[in-house]
């Protein structure tokens, strides 16, 4: 496993991101088509002023659909301000979105010229870091019924109630309407980063774990053997025969801790299918993948399999977690233990369909071709593949039934001839 184990993202995450660029443009450009649907289909509207508006349209259009997928695009982290702000696009909104309200607002169409507008701010607002929309968006309120008011007191048309309210009213949903999938996208960002950072904290401490034990044992050994090398350097010319004596210990002392890093390495002082189930469901967890366990809670412990056997399936399913976290974009991993046929059979599966690795990842020599290596000399078996729209990892290994307790048997009733003959 390293760090950054899920970098990309989820598949959740990559299908949302795609739905919030889809949405939020979209309906920036529903919103607009509205705006001249209703304003071409108005016959009270003059020729003369549908021609600067419809070419308004196509550059607001442009403008705004531009900078809601840039700011998708290119936002590095939520509440944060994107690197080279596209200067010329928002002057290019803001022109556009004048000239959409300038019109109808002359002709006095109280309805239709805060459209344009209140697109604008909303747009311009996703640009900003969080404590800044709010007074941007307040202050577009308070300053949104003044255009229109002034017009309809001065033309005293009597609809200065709605010339004035209407507008704050759009303002503040279409900012609403704008804002909320983004705030959402935001949302889903922290989250995905949190996933991230848990998974690199497990990873962390399970390399702390492993650097502790290796310490424990090099420690111990190697302060044991320096002793006894200084002492059989002082017995050598005062009692030969000691001095060859704590020599041949200081042989065994390095073997035995040359025997304990290799255990370390390969993981045999701990590794367990039982373990590494359990680890495989909290790192799973932590990237933000949907780990769904099968499995019969004492199946692992009463499945009648050696501890080499428990260590080889541990092993698979150590590969086969670290397997989905590298080398997939997984959004859902299966595990289901179960004994078949007098067999054990683990089976783990994921969405995520890019091709697995087979050969070792490490120096304990235990990729998937090490492992079905290791799995055909113990009687077993371990395959790997695509199966539809799914990865599949299954291994078997033969498991013997453990006999469940039986009451003693009672003793036979004493034969009568017994003791007649007695």
């Amino acid at each position: 496993m390293r760090d950054g184990a899920i970098e990309g993202g989820t598949a959740g995450l990559t299908s949302f991101r795609r739905y919030t660029w889809w949405t939020v443009p979209g309906m920036t450009v529903g919103v607009l088509g509205v705006f001249v649907g209703a304003w071409v289909l108005d016959g009270d509207v003059p020729l003369g002023a549908r021609a600067p508006v419809a070419a308004a349209l196509v550059v607001e259009v442009w403008a705004c659909v531009v900078l809601l997928s840039r700011r998708l695009a290119l936002m590095p982290m939520p509440d944060t301000h994107p690197d080279g702000s596209p200067l010329r696009r928002l002057i290019a909104a803001v022109g556009a979105g004048v000239v959409l309200a300038a019109i109808p607002l002359a002709l006095r169409n109280y309805g239709l010229w805060p459209v344009a507008p209140a697109l604008v701010v909303a747009v311009v607002a996703t640009y900003l870091p969080a404590h800044r929309r709010r007074p941007l968006i307040a202050s577009a309120v308070v300053l949104a019924p003044l255009p229109g008011g002034a017009v309809s007191l001065l033309a005293g048309d009597g609809e200065l109630a709605y010339a004035a309210l209407f507008p704050a009213g759009l303002v503040a949903f279409t900012a609403w309407v704008t804002l909320g999938p983004l705030w959402a996208w935001d949302t889903a960002r922290r989250l995905d980063e949190a996933r991230r950072l848990e998974a690199e904290v497990a990873v962390r401490e399970e390399r702390l774990r492993f650097a502790g034990d290796l310490h424990d044992i090099q420690g111990h050994h190697l302060q044991v053997i320096a002793l006894k090398s200084e002492l059989a350097a002082r017995l050598v010319e005062l009692d030969p025969g000691r001095a060859a004596a704590e020599l041949k210990e200081i042989r065994r002392l390095a073997a035995d801790a040359l025997s304990d890093t290799r255990a370390v390495v390969q993981g045999y002082r701990r590794t367990s299918l039982g373990d590494e189930i359990g680890n495989a469901t909290r790192v799973l967890a932590a990237a933000g993948i949907d780990a769904r366990m099968t499995l019969d809670p004492t199946a692992v412990a009463t499945a009648g399999l050696t501890d080499s056997a428990r260590h080889l399936l541990g092993l698979v399913m150590r590969e086969a977690t670290t397997n989905v976290l590298r080398h997939s974009r997984a959004g859902r991993a299966d595990v289901d233990f179960r004994v078949v046929d007098g067999h054990a059979r683990l089976r783990i599966g994921n969405d995520g369909t890019e091709d697995h690795p087979s050969h070792p990842t490490g120096l304990d020599g235990t990729g998937l071709r090490t492992l079905a290596e290791r799995l055909g000399a113990a009687g077993g078996e371990l395959t790997w593949g695509r199966d539809g729209d799914r990865f599949l990892v299954v291994a078997a290994l033969p498991a013997k039934p453990t006999p469940s307790p039986r009451s003693p048997k009672p003793p036979d009733p004493p034969d009568p001839a017994d003791g007649a003959a007695r």
